[in-house]
């Protein structure tokens, strides 16, 4: 059940003191970068003065921007010669973030998503199809290297070729695979087209799944069409990647590793600390990194704590399902929308398909949201009068959960733009 038992059930006294230990440990490698440098003289940071865990909170958050505005080496904290990888992030909103790691940190990024994936109930003799993509994205490397170090048979398989990937499933008997929620869907289709069941004639029982938002009827979707499990996981390169956090076979919420992460949520208006169970920002600390430590990270991500200790007998607290991110967020006449609110309501509904966008368009002073949803096969191709009826109810359901009347239009499945990465949700025609 446990990779690491003295670990996963320390006592919430014994990590605390273990956390304020690395912590200190950390404010004296990150001092060697010349961004915290300058940072702590600014502040007049004393490392051996932190005494308490509270006090950590009077150090400045770090953010995107800082990390940007110090390209490409100023957050790193050892010499050059000891990095042995940079991994990055997409950088679709501005210019790509960059984290080094040394050997130590690679060997500790792995052996907690070992940890992870563990917990979830892989097994030396599974056989892991890892359908991330590889390379300066963290997904692939970090999954494929804590199967490795489980003892699975890993199939990096990349993302794409979708034909491909259900051959590798069935060829090589794939028990345990790692994909993003939208991608897993879009997949189901090419497993109708070539007539495959995936509950009967694969072996998969396991998925893990994350990297973009995702509701919970798009994760009990996917487990009832390929009948598995299916494990929320969060990361983000920041914090090294996945591995941060991720649910146990109880799944409620994501067990978050306090050993390598000091956790706080903030309001991200006051940037005031939140009371547990309160929704806000989730800022994070890396206390077991070397290379590139970051204290007080910002990570635009919204969730709370969930109170109470687990049924599974860990201790480290855990985090609620990923609510959104605090730029992900829509402004529509004044309203605070997220996505999956959107694909929340949209998947309770029967008659729905997959895929949708929402298209924010601007007529003259007014915004206007237009959901595009394709809906299955026989009711698009069936009574128009059905058509209408459902249209009309996801009008309805839609302006009851986010209180303003959106415009939706019914299409056919396939017809929206699908994906093998991350899928486009939002199209914001009010900027151009």
């Amino acid at each position: 059940m446990y990779w690491e038992n003295d670990v996963e059930t320390k006592d919430r006294g014994s990590l605390e003191a273990f956390q304020l230990l690395r912590f200190n440990e950390t404010v004296k490698i990150a001092q060697k970068s010349p961004y915290y440098h300058t940072l702590f003289i600014d502040i007049g940071l004393d490392s051996d003065g932190i005494d308490s865990l509270e006090s950590i909170k009077n150090i400045p958050f770090t953010t995107k921007d800082d990390l940007r505005e110090n390209w490409p080496y100023g957050l790193l904290a050892v010499p050059k010669d000891e990095v042995i990888r940079m991994h990055a992030s997409s950088g679709t909103t501005g210019r790509a973030t960059v984290v080094f790691h040394t050997a130590h940190d690679i060997q500790a990024w792995t052996n907690v998503l070992a940890r992870c994936v563990y917990m979830a109930g892989m097994r030396k003799g599974d056989v892991f199809q890892n359908m991330m993509s590889y390379g300066l994205f963290t997904g692939g490397l970090g999954f494929h290297y804590a199967a490795e170090k489980v003892g699975a048979l890993v199939i990096p398989a990349g993302a794409g070729n979708s034909k491909r990937q259900i051959q590798l499933m069935r060829d090589f008997d794939t028990t345990v695979i790692h994909i993003i929620p939208s991608y897993a869907l879009h997949l189901s289709r090419v497993f109708e087209e070539l007539n495959v069941d995936p509950r009967n004639d694969t072996k998969l029982r396991i998925a893990f799944i994350g990297a973009e938002p995702h509701s919970e009827k798009m994760r009990k979707k996917i487990e009832e069409i390929y009948g598995i499990k299916a494990f929320n996981s969060y990361g983000l390169s920041e914090m090294n990647g996945p591995g941060v956090s991720f649910e146990c076979p109880y799944q409620n919420g994501m067990h978050i590793w306090e050993d390598h992460y000091f956790v706080e949520i903030i309001d991200p208006h006051t940037l005031k600390p939140v009371s547990e169970g309160e929704e806000g920002e989730l800022v994070l600390t890396t206390l077991m990194r070397e290379g590139m430590p970051i204290i007080r990270y910002r990570t635009k991500d919204l969730t709370r704590i969930i109170p109470g200790q687990c049924a599974c007998g860990r201790t480290h607290r855990r985090i609620d399902r990923i609510k959104g991110r605090t730029d992900d967020m829509m402004i529509v006449k004044g309203v605070n929308i997220f996505p999956i609110q959107i694909e929340k309501k949209l998947m309770e509904i029967p008659g729905v398909g997959t895929n949708f966008v929402i298209i924010l368009e601007r007529e003259g002073y007014d915004d206007m949201m237009i959901v595009k949803a394709e809906v299955q096969n026989e009711l698009f191709a069936g009574d128009a009068k059905q058509r209408e009826s459902l249209r009309k109810r996801i009008i309805d359901e839609l302006r009851t959960d986010i209180l303003i009347t959106p415009k939706v239009e019914l299409v056919g499945p396939g017809s929206l733009p699908s994906t093998e990465g991350k899928a486009l949700r939002v199209i914001d025609n009010r900027k151009e």
